[in-house]
Parts: structure tokens; C-alpha cells; sequence
């Protein structure tokens, strides 16, 4: 298996931020539906499936963190080690999706095209900066990424069988005052 191969496999469930507290406790963020499901999941890895997690228990902590206790950290220079490591799951141990339900770790690759088949790009990324999700597309002709909102009128087709979502591009909106 090439490396990419097993990036492809592995699915972003977390991410491990500073310490908490002397005790060797993590804040961690949790992409998971229920933040909290995240402990539940066996066979954490980080990126490069070299080193593997346990999670002994979790907590919430304000609205998007948790505060984490990990198998084998027991201090705060543990716990430090561990700052922005990206927490992962193979693909095989996820259940399957529901019925047009999907994994945004199946949105990358995709081709998008426009609703004539016209090729737009391939998704390289789902970015999210706090006001929703946005597709991140390389063009098909080249030059800069596009970003497009991922909402139901701007992709109204998702299809992972046929490897393609379809984009209906936003009207522009100009930014010129209207001086009328």
C-alpha cells in the first residue's frame, strides 16, 4: 500500500490540542456527529498509521472541545507532545453511510462538473472557516483553487458511485456600489 493509498483509507476524526492541566489531559477537537462518540472508535492512528491512540476518556469542555485522557500520557510534557496531532480511523471501521448520507473523506477526488457535464475540477478539500462547509476545486484548465459553498443549491447532485458532484455556480456579486 503507497502512501497515498493509505491517506485515501484513513478518515480525520480529531485533533489534539494543548495541554490540560499538569495530569497529562489533552483538549481535543472532535469531528465526529456526537464529539464525544470519538473515544468510542478502535485502531486510532496518526496520519502516518505509525503511532496508534487510546483513548481512556473524554469530557466536554465549552461548546466545540472535549478534554481528553490518553492511554500511556500521564504529564503535562506527554500531553504537549502530542499538540496538533491529527487523530485518525481506517475507512473500514466506519459504519457505512445512510442513504445519501457520505463522509467528506469521500468528497476528495471527486470530479465537479456543471449540470451540462462540463468539467469544472476534482475536489482537493473540504474547508470549513466557520461559516459552513466549502468545496476546494482544482481547476480542470489550471491556475488558482476554486471555492465553492458546499450547500444544497450550489451542489444539488452528490454522487460518489459515478465519482462526481454537480456544481451550480453562485451568481457573482459585485462589489462596486450601486452609485444609482
Amino acid at each position: 500500500m503507497t502512501a497515498g493509498d493509505r491517506t485515501k483509507s484513513l478518515v480525520l476524526l480529531g485533533r489534539f490540542g494543548a495541554p490540560h492541566g499538569v495530569r497529562g489531559e489533552i483538549r481535543l477537537q472532535s469531528f465526529t456527529s456526537d464529539p464525544l462518540a470519538i473515544a468510542a472508535y478502535d485502531g486510532l492512528t496518526d496520519k502516518s498509521g505509525t503511532r496508534h491512540f487510546r483513548l481512556r476518556a473524554v469530557r466536554p469542555q465549552g461548546k466545540d472541545m472535549l478534554v481528553a485522557q490518553v492511554e500511556g500520557v500521564d504529564d503535562r510534557a506527554g500531553a504537549e507532545a502530542l499538540n496538533r496531532v491529527e487523530l485518525y480511523v481506517a475507512r473500514d471501521k466506519l459504519p457505512a453511510p445512510e442513504e445519501d448520507e457520505f463522509y467528506i473523506a469521500d468528497l476528495i477526488g471527486l470530479r465537479a462538473e456543471t449540470a451540462d457535464g462540463v468539467e469544472i475540477g476534482t475536489i482537493i478539500a473540504v474547508r470549513n472557516f466557520g461559516a459552513g462547509d466549502i468545496l476546494e476545486i482544482a481547476p480542470a484548465a489550471g491556475g488558482e483553487s476554486l471555492l465553492y459553498p458546499f450547500t444544497g443549491a450550489v451542489v444539488p447532485v452528490v454522487d460518489i458511485a459515478q465519482g462526481r458532484v454537480v456544481i451550480t455556480p453562485p451568481a457573482e456579486v459585485s462589489a462596486e456600489p450601486d452609485l444609482h
